[in-house]
């Protein structure tokens, strides 16, 4: 049969156009090959042998990542994310950096970035992406909770972060290691990389309210208040009596140095839903976190009022006004020989927030009969007020208590 010349060339130029395609693919399989020999030397324990191969591999993936006629494949893609990976990881477990430098500076985001590329793609190697994936995840998250123990925070954030993008790339959002990332930011003062990663979580609802305030906190102490404005205000929206939520709106304005915005953060709350005892009580908490003892206790009895039997609220009103009694009682220690007129009033003072404390602290003991600390605290205000019949029944109490 006749073949013109031009044919001719066309036939030669399909031949050669073939076998440079088949040359490029045998890049792709020889890599996948050394591969499956570097994992089979590592069960082994052969890990100069698992070092040759994985070299050798990657020699080969290199070549098919830089062909156009493999670069965009997904086994090529896999391949590329799991030899780097497999370098890095082996490199890392046996202190070779020589090993962990071939891959480059980059190494670790060029094989994210290729499994991120290849998980898409269909499901003919997903399988093996997710494979690759979960084996790093794994790897990271052990070193993480190990540089944790340490105390070596900087170092597990990062490694944290390396697992989280790993998840991202078969479209998986670690809402729990990133805020265990968050975490290790905020133990080394990197408060912007702290809320960015607290907010990333909040936004997808994890741990409620919770990561909000903390994102909130962390942009305030990165001298970001617009930012923590923002998030407590999304955050108002979805829980508005959450304590620690209230708490952080009042310190975030304090530290703003709007004082009257604090309060009024308080009294809008109350005035969203003014008989909600709870809400009272969260008020009061915050007051006497905030050394306001006078609103502390005026908050507390306003959920009293609203609920008599509000055992809690009891408690905290009782303990808030021991405590308060105290620091006035050790006030008065401090004053000269010649202040007796303060010295007096003081005692006074004193005297009148111990009897005030005995009222919610007698209604608490009357449903927790035998809760040995405060029938000690009740001995102790009885006494201190010069009732000693009252101190010795419940020193009694408090002695048979268990």
């Amino acid at each position: 049969m006749n073949m013109s010349l031009r044919n001719l060339g066309l036939a030669v130029g399909v031949i050669i156009i073939s076998t440079t395609a088949f040359g490029q693919k045998k890049n792709e399989t020889t890599a996948s090959m050394e591969r499956n020999a570097a994992v089979s030397a590592m069960h082994s324990k052969n890990i100069e042998g698992a070092k040759s191969k994985l070299l050798s591999a990657k020699k080969y993936i290199d070549l098919a990542t830089a062909h156009e006629d493999t670069k965009n494949n997904q086994k090529t893609l896999w391949l590329k994310g799991e030899i780097y990976s497999l370098i890095l990881s082996v490199g890392m477990e046996t202190m070779d950096m020589e090993l962990v430098n071939t891959v480059g500076e980059n190494g670790m985001d060029d094989a994210i970035a290729s499994l991120k590329r290849a998980y898409p793609m269909g499901k003919k190697y997903k399988d093996e992406v997710v494979f690759t994936v979960d084996r790093n995840r794994i790897a990271l998250n052990t070193m993480a909770r190990k540089l944790y123990d340490k105390e070596m925070f900087a170092e597990s954030a990062e490694a944290y972060m390396g697992q989280a993008k790993f998840s991202d790339c078969i479209d998986l959002l670690d809402t729990t290691v990133l805020f265990n990332a968050a975490i290790c930011y905020n133990k080394i003062e990197e408060y912007e990389k702290a809320a960015i990663q607290f907010e990333r979580v909040a936004k997808v609802g994890y741990n409620g309210t919770e990561c909000y305030v903390l994102a909130s906190a962390a942009y305030r102490n990165a001298g970001m208040p617009e930012k923590a404005f923002e998030l407590i205000a999304v955050a108002r929206e979805i829980n508005p009596t959450d304590r620690a939520l209230l708490l952080e709106t009042v310190n975030t304005h304090l530290a703003a140095g709007n004082n009257a915005e604090a309060e009024k953060a308080l009294s809008d709350a109350i005035a969203t839903d003014p008989n909600n005892k709870r809400l009272h009580y969260t008020i009061g908490t915050i007051m006497i976190e905030l050394g306001k003892n006078e609103e502390a206790e005026t908050a507390l009895n306003k959920a009293l009022e609203l609920d008599p039997d509000y055992v809690d609220a009891q408690y905290q009103l009782g303990a808030h006004l021991v405590t308060w009694a105290g620091a006035v009682k050790q006030e008065s220690t401090l004053l000269g020989p010649n202040e007796t007129t303060k010295y007096n009033q003081l005692d006074k003072q004193k005297d009148e927030i111990f009897s005030r404390a005995l009222i919610p602290l007698e209604k608490y003991i009357a449903v927790y009969p035998t809760d040995k600390s405060v029938l000690t605290i009740l001995f102790q205000i009885h006494r201190n007020l010069g009732d000693s019949a009252k101190a010795l029944e419940y020193k009694k109490r408090a002695d048979a208590a268990e």
